[in-house]
């Protein structure tokens, strides 16, 4: 049987597709690809130069660390670092649209992401680092969630990005892992 996706809705964050011909745990590869083997950019490493808020270093670098990070199709690899900074003092709350990037294709997919609230005459400067990661090594590296349900052998499947990529690029995506994963089993089985 030909296996056959027919798409019922998509927008900026919601792509709903039915996936036919495909067998449980195809269904759910694509499920869990989709999910966890998505490479995204994510804020990994934060240096603080100041921080006299009242909030700790590691839980604003915890919280920045969450905030979806544009991550464009092609161009770049796991090996790439993008630097973002910020910079600020209070009184004033601390958004995610703080965050500067020093490469205008990747940077912060949400800007109204609250950071740090700051009292007056309290000021954060730090430097980030974003590297790509996958979700299956940390949380932060997740795309969106993706769920599906099955109904005499039609899996109708919901995917909901966070904004790093467009929904449908998720599932693109996570076709390509799948491939990739493929051809290293069969490398490894040709040397048996």
């Amino acid at each position: 049987m030909e296996i056959k996706i027919e798409p019922i809705e998509e927008n900026a964050k919601l792509f709903r597709f039915r996936l036919k011909g495909a067998s449980p745990s195809y269904a759910n590869a694509l499920r869990r690809a989709s999910i966890n083997g998505v490479g995204t950019f994510a804020i990994d490493t934060v240096t603080f130069y100041e921080n006299t808020s009242a909030i700790f270093d590691e839980y604003i670098a915890h919280r920045i660390g969450l905030v979806p990070i544009v991550t464009p199709l092609k161009g770049y690899t796991d090996k790439d670092e993008i630097l973002f900074s910020m910079e600020a003092e209070g009184p004033c709350t601390v958004y995610s649209k703080d965050l500067e990037s020093r490469d205008k294709e990747v940077k912060v997919a949400i800007p109204g992401i609250p950071i740090v609230k700051l009292a007056k005459g309290q000021r954060v400067r730090l430097e980030g680092k974003a590297r790509m990661g996958i979700a299956l090594n940390h949380a932060k590296f997740q795309p969106g969630l993706v769920t599906y349900e099955e109904n005499n052998g039609v899996y109708e499947f919901t995917v909901e990005a966070f904004g790093q990529m467009p929904p449908k690029d998720i599932v693109n995506k996570a076709c390509e892992a799948i491939k990739e994963q493929i051809k290293d089993v069969e490398k490894f089985a040709k040397k048996i």
